[in-house]
This record gives C-alpha cells, structure tokens and sequence, in this order.
C-alpha cells in the first residue's frame, strides 16, 4: 500500500515504522470513504509477523483462489483511486 507516500506528502515529520496503515492514513488529507477505511483495515490484517506461525497457517487456510482473486482487485482498485489521487493534486 501506498498511504506512506501520503504521509511524506502531508507531514513535515519522517514516517513512522508501523504498518497500521488505518493510523496512517488519518494523518493524511486523503478523504477515505468508510468502506475504504474499513479495505485497510482488513488488508492491514494479512501482515502477518512470521513469529506467529499458527496466525501465518490460519491464513494461509484462507488463502484459496477465489479469496486472493478478490483481495487482488480490491487491492489493485484501491491503488488505483490513490494514484488518482496524486494526479488531482498535481492538476
């Protein structure tokens, strides 16, 4: 994900070293919906820290076909509505 370029954009401060891309994101001026807010939360969720090996098996369980095909687009469309939100600032 992309919300630390956001965070270098919006804040004079260096990025912080977390991933919670949610708290991240709040101190942007990107205007999240709350559908995409609650997007990265869940995508905030597959980072996994490989000491949780029983996390990492659990969502491994999850990860079929048919789940990463519909996180990809999500993902993939939201990337796509943050680009465009470089493009607006820049026009």
């Amino acid at each position: 994900m992309q919300v630390k370029a956001f965070w270098v954009r919006d804040s004079a401060e260096d990025v912080p070293w977390i991933h919670n891309l949610s708290k991240l994101a709040k101190e942007t001026r990107l205007n999240l919906s709350e559908e995409q807010k609650k997007l990265i939360d869940e995508i905030a969720t597959f980072n996994i820290q490989a000491r949780y090996p029983d996390q990492k098996f659990e969502f491994y369980k999850r990860c079929t076909k048919e789940f990463t095909t519909i996180w990809f687009q999500k993902i993939k469309d939201f990337y796509q509505w943050l680009l465009s939100q470089i493009e607006l600032e820049q026009a």
